[in-house]
């Protein structure tokens, strides 16, 4: 094999690539030579120190402001025929190395080959198309409302990219079951886990699974069978399971005209009135529930509609009597046209 051959073969090794070992290898050569050549050249000016590197920057970059240049022959030649040529060449092999890997990381973003870093997220599991896109877009409008806004995540396994990049973060998994994988959504620190997989039994086994890495977390899960809800909850109480209500809805809306647009309203913040919860705080006193529901009504033109004793959805109680009262902790629901940010408890007790 010919030197040439073998020259040209270490060559395409190191530099086909662009390595950033190569490029600072390659850029501590040239200004190295380049100094000692214009050294030999009796550049004393162009080789000061600070100045010179000064000077290699914007004649490598070809901006030459041109308060600094060869006065020599011999310097001019060399800049002419090495500074420059080299300069330039190494610059663009940065640029490109640069644009490379911002391209790179833009491209592994879009199809969730990431490992995030995020807490307090929402975090959504699962993918059903137009389903999926129907509840981001929903959790989108509810987070435009909420101060500080929570990240979003979506973590799938279907072969798809970030359906809403710039908006939303993106992990795709082989498995909603491996910690290696969930841990790039960051699964143990999100404070809200919404499951909704095509399946249901993939939904139940990673509901066990989300309940194991983050007991603290809001889970919701939903079903197509009804029947899987009472098996979840059996292990795992605390989590919020929610059976399609289709076949309910037509009933209702068969005896009831009008229903099925009532509940769409209700669940929609983009249409009319919508409903909401909000936690009463430890430092409340406790409420009658009489008094509460005149003052949110007059104070907030809002409706109360019911409560979750120390926030057990599974105790709720919907229209309850006026003579009851509402502990801290309880967790209060209401309809109103958007979510109350700020509720001063003592005045929902007022006369």
């Amino acid at each position: 094999m010919s030197p040439w051959i073998k020259l040209r073969k270490v060559m395409l090794q190191y530099f086909a690539e662009s390595r950033w070992y190569t490029i600072l290898g390659v850029t501590a050569f040239y200004a190295v030579s380049s100094y000692w050549l214009l050294y030999a050249a009796n550049e004393n000016e162009l080789i000061n120190n600070v100045d010179f590197f000064y000077w290699l920057a914007v004649t490598a970059s070809t901006v030459g402001y041109g308060d600094l240049s060869p006065v020599t022959s011999a310097g001019k030649l060399i800049v002419a025929i090495y500074v420059i040529p080299l300069g330039l060449s190494i610059f663009a092999m940065v640029i490109g190395r640069l644009a490379a890997w911002v391209s790179e990381q833009w491209r592994k973003g879009l199809l969730g080959m990431t490992s995030l870093d995020v807490n307090n997220h929402i975090l959504v599991i699962g993918w059903n198309e137009q389903r999926t896109m129907l509840l981001l877009n929903l959790l989108l409008q509810e987070r435009n409302a909420m101060s500080p806004k929570p990240d979003i995540v979506l973590c799938v396994k279907a072969d798809i990219s970030n359906p809403m990049p710039g908006v939303i973060e993106f992990v795709k998994v082989d498995s909603f079951n491996k910690d290696e994988d969930m841990d790039r959504a960051c699964v143990s620190s999100a404070s809200t886990i919404l499951l909704d997989n095509p399946y249901d039994d993939v939904t139940m086994t990673t509901a066990l699974y989300c309940t194991k890495r983050n007991p603290d977390a809001h889970q919701v899960a939903y079903f197509e069978d009804e029947s899987l809800v009472d098996l979840l909850q059996d292990h795992c109480p605390k989590v919020e399971c929610t059976p399609s209500v289709a076949v309910e809805m037509l009933a209702k809306s068969a005896f009831d005209p009008g229903s099925s647009m009532l509940h769409h309203d209700l669940l929609s913040i983009d249409e009319g009135q919508a409903q909401f919860s909000v936690k009463i705080p430890a430092s409340s006193p406790p409420i009658s529930i009489a008094k509460l529901f005149m003052n949110l009504k007059r104070k907030h033109d809002a409706i109360f509609i019911g409560y979750a004793p120390r926030g057990q959805v599974k105790d709720m109680v919907v229209n309850p009597p006026l003579e009851g009262t509402l502990n801290p902790g309880d967790t209060l629901f209401y309809i109103a046209l958007s979510r109350i940010n700020s509720i001063d408890w003592l005045t929902l007790d007022a006369d």
